[in-house]
């Protein structure tokens, strides 16, 4: 995309939205300090260097870090200083974030210095602004933060970019930080008194994971109300159990999103009218209770949004300018994130459990009289869907270990200074696993559904269920006979999370 034709995004610490962030991390958007930010940014930053001239110690300024915040650095080498702590601080191991989510690390990084807190000067985030327009990404290491003092490792990774040294990839290629920055045409930063330390405190690669990993769930749990109502019509259920009478007296706001969606999803289906007078009262759980298991993902998504709302413009690193004060406290602490992140894995896990049921209903012969054994066109000759059934068991299986919460695991680490850790990091990366299981298993579930409803022919679902069908029927076509599977669910995979079921 042009830089013509992408929007732009404002900076000013203070009202940066999710939408916005990702937004910058998928390249469609450009980002800009405020003027109003600059001048915030240039009071501070003349405290810091009033302060760093005197004889009293400031912590990161004119001291050591961490368990050395004892030992006073003098004026000379300030800036040694600052290049120290980039340099030692950048200790991550393993693969590399991906570009979209160290975009989002580098704008929420961009955005929270911005605030006028932290005492740097306007250059340094005007900066990162210039990696992000021009497409210079560093190369971060996912591995190597416990989540206090932030997300150190990742964010030191990220200021080897500005220093001119690390790896960043440009154009394609994966490059010497300094050579990346010399192609783009940017010149790398002498980092003054405290902004070594400003650049690595914080806690914006978990935040950054968090937002990117939170739209997809958004969309997973919207695409899971629509896949439940094919499968529901697809196994002749009742839509009885979605009255808004049973959950106006239990009125949990995400029970009642779902339950209403799935009662408008499934209205005016003629499979629905073709057995209206059948004797089963009820269905298996994994269908009459969706809206009260979905309903409940709900809730925690809008909870997890509320708080990395909060987080995007809130200032986390250390220490802080306030007044004509330089303060040590802990903002950087994960905590918060941290949490949210271990129940987002938790409530995902419970959307692909209820998903993996709903599948074993559609294929197991035991479990359904209206459709063939395991979906099959000649059961026995042919196995048809059995083993999708046995991959979204594996799926689910593989989220109920990552489910296992990150955030009470705190190991001390700096000498027993940072005593206790939020392992938020190790929260977001486990969440991004589990987020790709959760969306395997759905689209197998669709897959399944879809098959079901075309063996109820010529009867058709409700127009939005068939419109849903269309959409996956234009992406993966009807097929005849057993046919390999591993394609088409990635290919329903790619389509839920681009938002193939998005306005159904």
């Amino acid at each position: 995309m042009r830089s013509s034709e992408r929007e732009l995004v404002l900076l000013d610490g203070a009202s940066l939205t999710i939408a916005q962030a990702a937004a910058v991390a998928r390249g469609q958007a450009e980002a800009r300090i405020s003027p109003h930010a600059i001048e915030a940014m240039r009071r501070s930053r003349e405290v810091v260097e009033r302060l760093a001239a005197g004889d009293m110690p400031v912590y990161a300024v004119n001291t050591g870090v961490g368990l050395l915040a004892d030992v006073r650095v003098p004026a000379s080498d300030l800036e040694t200083l600052q290049r120290n702590v980039v340099r030692s601080h950048s200790a991550g191991v393993g693969e590399p974030l991906g570009i979209a989510e160290t975009r989002a690390m580098m704008l929420i990084r961009a955005n929270v210095l911005a605030r006028g807190f932290s005492g740097i000067r306007p250059l340094v985030a005007e900066r990162l602004c210039d990696l992000l327009n021009r497409g210079v990404t560093p190369v971060v290491p996912a591995r190597g933060s416990v989540g206090a003092s932030g997300d150190l490792a990742p964010l030191a990774h990220m200021a080897l970019l500005l220093i001119g040294e690390g790896e960043a990839e440009f154009e394609g290629a994966r490059l010497p930080g300094g050579e990346a920055l010399k192609r783009a045409g940017i010149e790398p930063v002498t980092l003054a008194s405290k902004e070594g330390i400003s650049l690595v405190n914080g806690t914006q690669a978990m935040l950054a994971v968090a937002c990117l990993e939170l739209e997809q769930a958004e969309r997973l749990a919207h695409a899971a109300d629509v896949i439940c109502a094919m499968s529901l019509d697809g196994l002749k259920g009742t839509p009885r159990a979605f009255d808004p009478r049973i959950h106006e007296i239990r009125p949990h706001p995400g029970q009642r999103a779902s339950a209403a969606n799935l009662e408008r999803l499934l209205r005016e289906s003629e499979i629905r009218q073709s057995h209206i007078t059948c004797r089963r009262v009820q269905d298996a759980y994994s269908l009459r209770c969706a809206p009260q298991v979905h309903g409940a993902v709900r809730d925690t998504l809008a909870q997890a949004r509320a708080v990395f709302e909060i987080e995007l413009n809130s200032v986390t690193d250390n220490p802080l300018v306030i007044g004509e004060e330089i303060i040590s406290g802990g903002n950087f602490h994960g905590e918060p994130l941290a949490l949210e992140l271990d129940y987002l894995s938790i409530a995902l896990s419970a959307l692909a459990g209820i998903s993996e049921r709903r599948i074993d209903r559609l294929v197991n012969p035991a479990l359904n009289e209206d459709l063939p054994a395991f979906l099959a066109g000649h059961p026995g000759l042919e196995s048809g869907f059995m083993m999708t059934q046995v991959t979204a068991a594996a799926l689910v299986a593989e989220n109920r270990v990552l489910a296992h919460p990150a955030s009470p695991g705190s190991i001390t680490t700096s000498g027993n200074k940072e005593d206790f850790v939020s392992m938020g990091m190790t929260a977001a990366l486990k969440l991004q696993q589990v987020v790709k299981n959760t969306r395997a298993v759905l689209a197998i579930e669709a897959l399944a559904a879809a098959r079901a409803l075309d063996l109820l022919a010529p009867l058709k679902s409700s127009p939005p269920v068939e419109q849903a069908r269309a959409g996956l029927r234009f992406v993966v076509p009807a097929w005849e006979g057993d046919q390999t599977f591993s394609g088409r669910i990635a290919a329903i995979e790619k389509w839920i999370g681009l938002g193939g079921l998005d306005g159904i």
